[in-house]
């Protein structure tokens, strides 16, 4: 059910509804897959800080030359150790940051830093099993969203972009750069496309390829390995895809604050969102 606000015209202030923009499951979901991305990212960073270095294929080691990213520390010739990071095969002094890091009389000597750890000190037991608890916490909640959106009709309605969508993709981003924001009851082309991707690609692949890391899914299901060409490989993309998802994430915050907080932050909390009637016209236009 939709409120009116009835704004006079001289107020200057265009007319806009309160509308329930957000069902009960869309919200619990989203705030769940927050609290856990959290915890499976600086989790993850403590499993990764155990063995800093990627591979594709089956197997690594010394033996093999199949590493296309590694985190490492190197001494110079004045004795010096600094931290290089080596990204298909071209290293940078990522000193400070990456490989070493912290106060110059207190130096770390790890892949990430601390602050980015959980727990911050060096733990691979630990970090392993909040990673697993909020592995499962955030597949289980995927399962449950996929099911709701599917029966109630979000996934068609909100996420899925339609023609016009698509063809209005060009228009949506310009207005985007130039921070013009349309609170429409309905998400625009470039928001649907994005929570696409993230929904129905990025978060399907951080399972599965989380899977194909398991040995005992791998005696379960063997195929897994089969089709992310080797474990090694399928812990790359898992990386890769976090890296993305951190990037979507940034721009996700940015464009919350850009669009207005308040009513963004409250249609995530209470379901309530302000739909202003300039959008809501064009909306029934089309």
């Amino acid at each position: 059910m939709a409120a009116a606000i009835n704004d006079t015209p001289e107020t200057g202030v265009s007319q806009a509804l309160i509308i329930r923009r957000h069902g009960l499951a869309t919200r619990l979901t989203h705030w769940l897959w927050a609290l856990a991305l959290f915890f499976l990212l600086l989790s993850g960073l403590q499993i990764f800080n155990a063995h800093p270095t990627l591979y594709l294929g089956q197997q690594s080691g010394f033996a093999f030359d199949n590493s296309v990213l590694s985190i490492s520390t190197v001494r110079t010739a004045g004795g010096e150790v600094r931290g290089v990071t080596t990204l298909l095969g071209h290293g940078f002094d990522t000193t400070g940051v990456l490989g070493v890091s912290g106060p110059a009389d207190r130096r770390a000597y790890r892949a990430f830093p601390a602050w980015l750890t959980v727990p911050s000190y060096q733990d691979l037991a630990t970090g392993r099993v909040v990673h697993f608890f909020f592995a499962w916490l955030f597949a289980t909640v995927f399962l449950v969203w996929l099911v709701a959106s599917l029966i109630n009709g979000h996934l068609r309605r909100d996420i899925l972009p339609s023609g016009s969508d698509i063809s209005g993709l060009p228009r949506s981003f310009f207005n985007h750069l130039r921070f013009r924001f349309d609170h429409g009851r309905s998400y625009n082309g470039l928001q649907k496309l994005s929570y696409a991707a993230v929904l129905l690609i990025f978060f399907p692949l951080m399972i599965l390829t989380g899977l194909t890391m398991s040995p005992g899914m791998n005696a379960a299901w063997p195929w897994l390995t089969d089709i992310f060409a080797g474990r090694q490989t399928a812990r790359a993309i898992h990386f890769v895809v976090m890296l993305l998802l951190v990037g979507f994430f940034a721009v996700h915050i940015f464009m919350v604050f850009a669009a207005g907080p308040i009513n963004e932050l409250r249609s995530m909390i209470t379901g309530r969102y302000r739909v202003d009637s300039e959008a809501q016209a064009k909306e029934a236009g089309q």
